[in-house]
């Protein structure tokens, strides 16, 4: 027995020495770029780092999301304007973020968007649905962080990508799932590349939260214009029932 509970707190001592040993310190100095800040997910993490001591470059897609950001942060924080479908918009945030590193690299680059509509079924979908979607969720951040990685290779930084969950799943047609697969794969492939340069990719599959939960009258609008762009044989082949549904 008292072998048994030797072993235990030797191994619980072990893990927290190892565990310790991950921390990230020395924080001061160490930039974070994070993609869609202006409110959800992107926010919350934004504000967070900066109370931790993180010099954080926080990327929003609006005005108004960048006057609500900086009004509940530090003033080290700093803010730049990124549409992630405007290659020349991503240009100019990487311009930025060189700027604000200084020569020091970047630390960490964190990934997240949950650019959502139009989610369908597929036969109600054109092309250029798919477009506005993966444009964003995974075409654009693929782009930035390949932009990007000579800051991380140089700083021998990290790559975080976010993705939810329920994208995961296809339970209905559009670009979402297939944005979250080829954030998977992107990670999945970089992260054995960038091995050999120190730098870490990890993926952070999150579930639902508050903040960023989906609004159903969004959705509805969408499936709405959808359906009354319909031809009336594809409208015929699933019925009135179908969508009122």
């Amino acid at each position: 027995l008292h072998v048994a509970i030797l072993a235990s707190i030797l191994c619980l001592v072990i893990y927290w020495l190892i565990r310790d040993s991950q921390r990230v310190r020395n924080l001061s100095g160490k930039h974070v770029f994070i993609t869609s800040c202006d409110t959800g997910l992107g926010k919350s993490l934004a504000k967070w780092l900066d109370k931790r001591g993180f010099c954080v470059i926080a990327a929003c897609a609006t005005e108004k999301g960048r006057i609500e950001l900086q009004s509940c942060s530090s003033l080290s924080l700093k803010t730049v304007n990124l549409n992630l479908a405007d290659s020349n918009s991503i240009a100019r945030a990487v311009v930025f973020v060189t700027e604000e590193t200084a020569g020091k690299g970047l630390f960490g680059l964190v990934s997240n968007t949950e650019e959502t509509a139009p989610i369908a079924p597929t036969d109600w979908l054109r092309i250029e649905d798919f477009h506005s979607v993966l444009d964003v969720s995974l075409l654009g951040l693929i782009e930035i962080t390949l932009k990007l990685l000579p800051l991380l290779k140089k700083a021998k930084g990290r790559v975080v990508n976010l993705i939810n969950t329920k994208g995961l799943t296809a339970f209905v047609g559009g670009g979402y799932t297939l944005s979250k697969w080829g954030m998977e794969a992107f990670s999945d492939t970089l992260r054995i590349e960038m091995q050999h340069f120190g730098v870490k990719v990890s993926i952070v599959e999150h579930g639902f939260f508050k903040a960023g939960v989906v609004n159903s009258d969004v959705i509805e609008k969408y499936l709405l214009r959808l359906w009354n762009r319909l031809t009336p044989e594809i409208r015929d082949s699933y019925g009135e029932k179908y969508f009122v549904e």
